[in-house]
Order: structure tokens, then sequence, then C-alpha cells
């Protein structure tokens, strides 16, 4: 269940600059980064080869993709808010995405969030929301983007 819980247009536009929780911790798996190369044809060793990874990489193993991160989102962030009284939601875009410190296979990551836009439009709402990609026990976030996302009436 979403941490916070928000109604219609007005309800979304209140959380504006507001810190809206965070979602659980997940594990990131070498078969989920093995998924992820053959869905995009990413094979780059670092990401696939684990004893290659730990003797020649600078990370000490195997890391996720960058990518595979960022689309870790569409899945925590409903763990973390719930904004409802809209028929339906997408996914618009994406937003000043950056990768300060690599996954390593194994490490248990989340997402917190904080509503940074709620703009309405005819029909609905779009919303940026600020996530940050935690990798637990670590000092810098793994992933940081804008994403942003309509709600239609």
């Amino acid at each position: 269940m979403a941490q916070t819980v928000v109604e219609g247009i007005e309800g979304v536009q209140g959380l504006v600059g507001q810190h809206m929780g965070y979602s659980e911790w997940v594990t990131v798996t070498q078969e989920q980064v093995d998924q992820f190369a053959e869905a995009t044809g990413d094979h780059q060793w670092i990401h696939v080869d684990p004893e290659r990874a730990k003797k020649e990489s600078p990370f000490g193993g195997p890391i996720a993709h960058g990518y595979l991160t960022l689309s870790l989102v569409p899945s925590l962030l409903p763990q973390i808010v719930d904004m409802q009284g809209f028929r339906m939601g997408v996914n618009y875009g994406t937003e000043k995405v950056r990768f300060p410190s690599p996954v390593p296979v194994g490490a248990r990551v989340r997402a917190g969030a904080t509503l940074a836009a709620a703009t309405p439009f005819d029909g609905g709402i779009q919303v940026a929301i600020d996530v940050t990609i935690e990798i637990e026990g670590g000092t810098k976030p793994a992933m940081v983007a804008t994403v942003v996302y309509r709600r239609y009436l």
C-alpha cells in the first residue's frame, strides 16, 4: 500500500514540494541484469560476466545497467504514492537522469520521491516527481531523476 494517498487534482497540487515517502527495499539480481541485457541488447561484460567483472572492473563485480535502475521506478513509485480520482495515467517522460553510483548485483535498493510540480491541463494534471534510488548502506544515490506522468480525469 502506498505511503501517500491523494485524491484528484487539488489533492495532487497540495503535495507539491513534499517528500512522499520511500518504497520497500528490493534486491537487484544477476538474473534481472541478464534479462535486461537480453531485452535491450546491452551485453557489456561489466553487467553480464560476473567472473570477468570480479577480475577486471573497478567495481569488484557485476553491476546493474543504469537504465535497469531507472526501469525500477514504475514498480517502486506505486509503493510511495497513490493518486486517486483519475481514470488513467501515462508515463510522459523523464528529465535530468543521473547515475552517481553503480548498483552492484546483489545490492538492495529503494526509491524515495518528492513531488516537484503539478501542472493542470485540459482533462487532467501533469506531475513531475523527483525520484532518488538509494543503495542500502551506500553513501551516494544510485540514480536521481525527474519522472513526468500525466493523470487523466
